[in-house]
C-alpha cells in the first residue's frame, strides 16, 4: 500500500513542502531514500520505540520511504511524526481520508511525546501557501505557527493525540495566537529606559539622531563612562515593530531555534551583543547546516559590538557587505541562502589600550603611536560605514547625584517617530527605503540640498578631517535626519555643522 504524508524543509527563512511517500509490501527490509541526513535516518529507532510504548509497532514488512523532492537534502529530526503517520497509515492503523489535508511535523521522544522543532513559522506559511487545511506540530511551537491566519494550527503533545485525530476518536482544538490582542501593549515594554541615565545629554542627542535616521553609531570613551548603558537603551527609543517587521524577525528567530516554548511573535526590537571572541561564522551565519548569525538575529533591531578593536579583523570585515546591502548571502556548493540583515550597528570602544586617552582627569599610560595603532585595528572602510562618531566623557559627581528625573525613552521615542513619519512620506512609493540611512546615492543631492554656504562648510571640513567620499554621503544623510527632527523642509547650516561634528573621531584626526 502506498500512502503520502506531508512535511516541510526550511532553507534560509523560507520553507518548501516535502512529500513523504511510504510504500509497504511483502518482505522485512526498511529503506529510506530522498537524501536524508543521519538525523533523519535515525528516526527509524525513535519511531519504533515511540510506537511500541503506545501499543503500536512497525510491521514486519518491506517498507520504502521516499522523501520528495529527492534532490534536496532533508536535515534534522522534525520529520519523525511525518514518517510515523505514513507508516501507520500504510499499515491501515489510521484512516487516510484526511491525511493529505494536513502538514505534519514534530520530533518524537522514545515515549511518544513531541519535542519542539525549528522554523515553525516558515513551515506554517508554506502550508497556507500550498493550500493545506491545517498543520499539526508540537504544542511548544503552536503559538508561533498560529500567527499565520487562514489555516488550522493544532498543538500536539503526544503521538496518541495525532492517531485519535485522524481516526476521528479524539478532538483537537485549533490554537489561536494569544498575543495578537496585546501586541501593541507588549511591543512598548522595555527593560531599560533613558530616564536611568544621568548627564550625557550630548550622547542622548546623538543616539536620538541615530534612531530617527537608522544611522550606525560608534561610542568612544574610557571605561565606566556609560557606553554600554547608553547602547542598551537605544531600542527603547526606536519606533515599535509593526506587524510585518515582527513576522520577519520572528521567522529568523524561529529558524535559529531561539523562540522558546509557547511564544508567538517577537514583539520588541532585538538587541544582540555578541562577545568579541565571536567567530566569523557565528557573526554572519553559516555552518554545515546553515543557520542565521548574530547579524541576522539583529534584523530590525540593534547589533551592539562592545570593545570593537578586540574583535578579529576578519569578523569585522564580515560586517561591511551586510551594512550596505542589508542582507547576508551564504553560498554553498549545492545552495545559496539569503538572510535579512537590516540592523543598526552600535559599537563601543576605549580610545586606547589603557583606556584613558583624552580623559579629563586620568593620564594616558600608552606610549607614542600606541593610540594610533589601536584605532588602526578597525579598517577605514568599516569606519566610513559608521555615520556617527561620538566621544563619551565620564559624568561628574554633581550630575550623578542629581535626583531630578531624566527624560524618559517614551518622550524621545515620540520625537523619533515624528521624524520617521517625515521620511516615510519622502520615500513613499520606493521599495526597501524607509529611513535616511538607506538613501541611495542617486537621490542624495535631491533630498539633501545644502546650498552654497553649506557646500563651502562641508568642503572645508573634508579638507581638514581628510574624509572620504563615503563619509561625505554620511554627513549629508545625518544632516537630513537632524533637519527632520526639527521638522525643517531644508537642511540649514546648523544642521550641517552638527552632522560634521559627529565625524570628529574619524581615523584621520584621532590619536595623532
Amino acid at each position: 500500500m502506498l500512502v503520502k504524508t506531508f512535511g516541510s524543509a526550511v532553507f534560509g527563512i523560507q520553507a518548501i513542502t516535502v512529500t513523504v511517500e511510504v510504500y509497504m509490501d511483502q518482505g522485512i527490509q526498511f529503506f529510506m531514500v530522498g537524501l536524508p541526513d543521519n538525523a533523519v535516518k535515525e528516526s527509524h529507532q525513535r519511531i519504533e520505540s515511540a510506537l511500541r510504548n503506545n501499543g503500536y509497532r512497525i510491521p514486519g514488512k518491506k517498507i520504502i520511504i521516499n522523501m520528495a523532492p529527492a534532490d534536496i537534502r532533508k536535515e534534522g529530526s522534525s520529520y519523525d511524526l511525518t514518517i510515523a503517520m505514513g507508516i501507520l497509515a500504510a499499515n491501515e492503523v489510521i484512516k487516510t481520508d484526511r491525511l493529505e489535508q494536513y502538514m505534519i511535523m514534530g520530533e518524537l521522544s522514545l515515549d511518544g511525546g513531541l519535542l519542539p522543532i525549528k522554523g515553525a513559522l516558515p513551515i506554517a506559511l508554506e502550508a497556507r501557501k500550498r493550500g493545506f487545511r491545517g498543520i499539526l506540530i508540537p504544542a511548544q511551537n503552536a503559538q508561533e505557527a498560529a500567527i499565520v491566519g487562514d489555516i488550522e494550527v493544532y498543538g500536539i503533545t503526544a503521538l496518541p493525540e495525532v492517531i485519535a485525530f485522524f481516526n476521528g476518536t479524539g478532538q483537537l482544538a485549533p490554537v489561536k495566537m494569544r498575543e495578537e490582542a496585546d501586541f501593541e501593549r507588549i511591543m512598548l515594554q522595555y527593560e531599560f529606559d533613558f530616564a536611568d541615565v544621568r548627564g550625557q545629554e550630548n550622547i542622548k542627542r546623538a543616539l536620538e539622531i541615530a534612531a530617527a535616521g537608522g544611522h550606525n553609531v560608534i561610542l568612544i570613551g574610557p571605561p565606566g563612562a556609560g557606553k554600554t548603558m547608553l547602547a542598551k537603551r537605544l531600542p527603547s527609543i526606536l519606533p515599535p515593530l509593526n506587524l510585518q517587521e515582527a513576522v520577519e524577525t520572528t521567522k529568523i528567530h524561529s529558524v535559529a531555534g531561539k523562540m522558546g516554548a509557547n511564544r508567538s511573535l517577537v514583539s520588541v526590537r532585538p538587541f544582540r551583543a555578541p562577545h568579541h571572541t565571536v567567530s566569523d561564522m557565528a557573526l554572519a551565519g553559516g555552518g554545515s547546516i546553515p543557520q542565521p548569525g548574530e547579524i541576522s538575529m539583529a534584523h530590525n533591531g540593534v547589533l551592539f559590538l562592545d570593545e570593537l578593536p578586540e574583535f578579529k579583523r576578519s569578523a569585522l570585515e564580515v560586517l561591511r557587505q551586510p551594512m550596505e546591502d542589508r542582507v547576508v548571502t551564504i553560498s554553498r556548493a549545492r545552495m545559496t541562502l539569503e538572510y535579512p540583515a537590516s540592523f543598526m550597528l552600535v559599537a563601543a570602544m576605549n580610545p586606547c589600550p589603557c583606556g584613558y586617552y583624552n580623559h579629563p582627569s586620568v593620564d594616558c599610560q600608552c606610549g607614542p603611536g600606541e593610540v594610533r595603532k589601536y584605532i588602526n585595528r578597525i579598517s577605514g572602510p568599516l569606519f566610513d560605514r559608521i555615520d556617527i562618531h561620538i566621544e563619551v566623557i565620564p559624568v561628574d559627581y554633581v550630575k550623578l547625584s542629581d535626583s531630578r528625573p531624566s527624560e524618559r525613552s517614551e518622550t524621545i521615542r515620540a520625537r523619533v517617530m515624528k521624524a520617521r513619519e517625515v521620511q516615510e512620506k519622502r520615500f513613499a512609493g520606493l521599495t526597501g527605503i524607509y529611513c535616511n540611512s538607506w538613501l541611495p546615492t542617486n537621490m542624495l543631492h535631491r533630498v539633501c540640498n545644502i546650498g552654497e554656504a553649506g557646500n563651502r562648510m562641508l568642503k572645508t571640513a573634508m579638507d581638514k578631517l581628510g574624509l572620504s567620499a563615503r563619509a561625505y554621503d554620511r554627513i549629508l544623510k545625518v544632516a537630513r535626519t537632524i533637519a527632520d527632527l526639527d521638522q525643517s523642509a531644508g537642511i540649514n547650516i546648523e544642521h550641517l555643522a552638527e552632522a560634521i561634528n559627529y565625524r570628529s573621531l574619524d581615523r584621520d584626526n584621532w590619536g595623532r
